[in-house]
């Protein structure tokens, strides 16, 4: 079972396990949106369509009682969480607690809420949860307190799952991928609408601190991000594929170029020498 597989990795990674011939069911935000769409299309028989907002714990409980209803007492392999949100980069001074909150609702506490709702499942089958996090949730990035906080939460749930669940043989991963250009980079409309509630709410004096310059600079840096970000998703799918299917999987994988350097200069050097570089 897999959310957030409207856009992006999550998308992508329908299609390749179904193209592998895994028996998938993909949670979507819109059943009937242009990334359902093109998955009933591209894909086979065997993929099936659950309507899933994570936040939505009516919507939870409802695919899972699908999705026990067809495996029956095989139990579910997996159980991928997917879906996140990434909220306007800027300073953490200037962020809005409306983007806190929301980062933490579909990053940590929707992740958790389908874990806890899908384990009795898992258990069956002493498989395997695998949590999609970030180089962001390992590392303190600039201009992702919200984002990096979410993901940081759901990184240390993941190893506290990986230890608690080990009794029943579940195995759990957390994926710490570098940037890769997917579908959690927005719409141009939601960043408008971000960005405007953003300018509406900072204080005058804080406006004047940081400067109208750097202000407008932050939407320049948005529109930017993607000339940074690999838009080759196979390292993601393959740790995610290892993650599933080894008989000794890793806790935790770095997948993609630069996402495993930062974290050893974190852990290993002075966090002075870390901030600087």
């Amino acid at each position: 079972m897999l959310s957030g597989s409207d856009t992006g990795i999550g998308h992508a990674l329908a299609k390749y396990l179904d193209n592998l011939g895994f028996v998938v069911f993909a949670g979507v935000l819109n059943k009937d949106g242009p990334g359902a769409e093109e998955l009933r299309r591209t894909c086979s028989r065997r993929l099936c369509l659950l309507q899933l907002d994570i936040t939505n714990a009516a919507q939870v409980k409802e695919a899972y009682l699908k999705v026990s209803e067809k495996v029956q007492n095989t139990g579910l392999w997996a159980v991928v969480n997917n879906a996140g949100i990434l909220g306007f980069p800027a300073d953490g001074e200037l962020l809005p607690m409306s983007t806190y909150r929301q980062c933490m609702e579909v990053n940590f506490f929707g992740a958790v809420e389908v874990s806890k709702t899908f384990l009795p499942l898992l258990r069956k089958s002493h498989g395997r949860l695998v949590n999609m996090s970030s180089m962001a949730g390992g590392i303190p990035l600039p201009r992702y307190a919200a984002y990096g906080a979410s993901k940081a939460a759901l990184s240390m749930f993941s190893g506290v799952m990986r230890q608690e669940l080990s009794k029943w043989g579940i195995k759990v991963a957390a994926i710490h991928p570098s940037g890769f250009r997917t579908g959690i980079q927005g719409t141009s409309n939601l960043w408008d609408k971000q960005e405007k509630e953003l300018m509406e709410n900072l204080p005058a004096d804080t406006r004047q601190d940081y400067g109208e310059d750097y202000l407008l600079g932050l939407k320049t840096y948005l529109l930017h991000m993607p000339a940074y970000c690999d838009a080759n998703l196979s390292p993601v799918l393959s740790a995610i594929l290892h993650a599933l299917l080894a008989k000794r999987p890793h806790g935790l994988y770095t997948p993609g170029k630069g996402a495993y350097v930062p974290l050893c200069v974190f852990c290993y050097f002075p966090l002075w020498f870390y901030d600087f570089f």
